[in-house]
């Protein structure tokens, strides 16, 4: 799926681009609605509605309003009269508006986004069903097992995060690791009562190589990749290289491979290991890398069952909660550092995302396929209103600040100075739209 960028223009690509352009339009079209069905409802006049940016392909005039259909689809508008000026008592100007009335005018947008990712949550729901936070095993001789921790139990609260459904605890404990040492604590409901459960994490102690082999069960055990500061990298394993024994004995392939790491785990001892290259075959001696990680010594759901009745309404609300909380700790992570730049996606890699998600859900059936684009839409709508809740200049978020401060002074900040910040933060998103872009397309080569 990455070989090339060119790959994802071949006939595949095309779907997945027009799939990927379908899902933003509509995404961004009903955003845009929202900011004019409330303009229509304060009497302010709406001057163009568009979809897309750029040059016009399309547009025709009905009212005061003329709708568009613009070249790049990456956007869209919903132009007031009088917006960003200082034009105060003209009839049908933005600022004309009351306060209050503006603010639902710009409030609306985002608000759109989490009804729309509703409505899509709860097909997805009544059709597929929902993945409840259940215990699906505890290991024997576990802390976990210790502390009274059950098979079956719902778990409601991890290390005081809660718990909905069992991709609520993936998402947290993934941008959360666990380290050696580390206390548990979970709430839990057994039996319709909620208990806390609190523990030591487990420590699991394993020796590895350092590297990730290319091929199937079939292949030979060509090196793919060699990881920094292990021991096959110190001993000057390169990638392409094909291991072909360990400690003596013969490896022609991966199942023989893993035959013998489960007949002889490796240890602190030293192996020997013969590789090949180019034609040519080498003898090196390496001592397996110790490695600690924390475990939580119990496994939980992640697979849909069925809701009826009421609850496909109840867990659609709670899709679109795990879609806006997750949208939200990848923000803090963003912030804190614990994310970079790097992970940030934009259209290109959207498409490619889409793309990968098309060709992986063909398999699963029409309606799998389907339900993996609506769930794809979800979160992509729920992400946008949240993004635009920002309190960031040019964004609704950042109107909004201005607006409230409006209505506690009860007087506007200068209108000038405001439309000035809000060009500045907008020259800003274009250019961080420019860099993930080019970010994006980087990670495509």
């Amino acid at each position: 799926m990455r070989k090339k960028l060119i790959v994802g223009l071949k006939a595949g690509g095309r779907l997945k681009i027009i799939i990927a352009i379908v899902i933003f339009s509509a995404i961004i079209l009903f955003h845009e609605l929202g900011h004019f069905l409330f303009a229509k409802l304060n009497k302010i006049v709406v001057t163009e509605f568009s979809l897309g940016m750029g040059p016009r392909l399309y547009s025709f005039e009905k009212g005061d309003t003329r709708y568009s259909l613009k070249l790049l689809p990456i956007g869209g508008s919903c132009a007031m009269l009088g917006e960003d000026t200082d034009i105060e008592n003209e009839p049908g100007t933005f600022n004309s508006a009351s306060v209050w009335g503006r603010i639902s005018v710009v409030a609306a947008g985002p608000v759109f986004n989490f009804i729309m990712a509703f409505v899509l949550s709860v097909i997805i729901v009544g059709a597929v069903g929902y993945e409840p936070s259940r215990v699906l095993s505890v290991k024997e001789g576990s802390a976990a097992e210790a502390a009274g921790l059950k098979e079956g139990d719902i778990i409601t609260g991890y290390q005081g995060y809660h718990i909905d459904l069992g991709k609520d605890l993936y998402v947290y404990s993934y941008l959360n690791q666990l380290k050696e040492g580390d206390t548990i604590n979970l709430t839990v409901k057994r039996d319709g009562k909620k208990m806390d459960i609190s523990y030591k994490s487990d420590t699991n102690v394993r020796y590895l190589l350092g590297c990730n082999f290319n091929g199937d069960d079939t292949s030979a055990m060509t090196v793919e990749s060699v990881m920094d500061g292990m021991p096959l990298q110190e001993a000057g394993i390169q990638q392409g290289d094909v291991i072909t024994s360990i400690n003596g004995v013969k490896i022609t392939n991966a199942a023989d491979y893993q035959k013998y790491i489960q007949e002889n785990p490796l240890t602190e001892k030293s192996v020997k290991i013969t590789y090949s290259r180019d034609g040519q075959e080498y003898d090196i001696t390496v001592t397996p890398k110790e490695y600690r990680t924390a475990e939580s010594g119990f496994t939980y759901n992640m697979y849909s069952e069925k809701a009826k009745g009421l609850n496909v309404v109840k867990y659609g609300a709670v899709e679109v909660k795990y879609m806006v909380r997750t949208t939200i700790l990848s923000l803090k992570e963003l912030v804190s550092g614990k994310l970079g730049m790097k992970d940030l996606s934009g259209p290109v890699g959207i498409v490619d995302a889409i793309g990968t998600t098309y060709e992986e859900s063909k398999s699963e059936g029409t309606m799998i396929l389907w339900m993996n684009m609506l769930n794809l839409a979800v979160l992509l709508s729920a992400n946008l209103g949240v993004m635009n809740l920002l309190p960031f200049p040019a964004l609704d978020g950042g109107r909004l600040v201005f607006l409230v401060i409006e209505a506690i002074r009860r007087k506007p900040i200068n209108r000038q100075v405001e439309g000035g910040i809000h060009f500045a933060g907008l020259m800003l998103l274009m250019a961080l739209m420019v860099f993930v872009m080019y970010n994006d397309i980087v990670k495509l080569i």
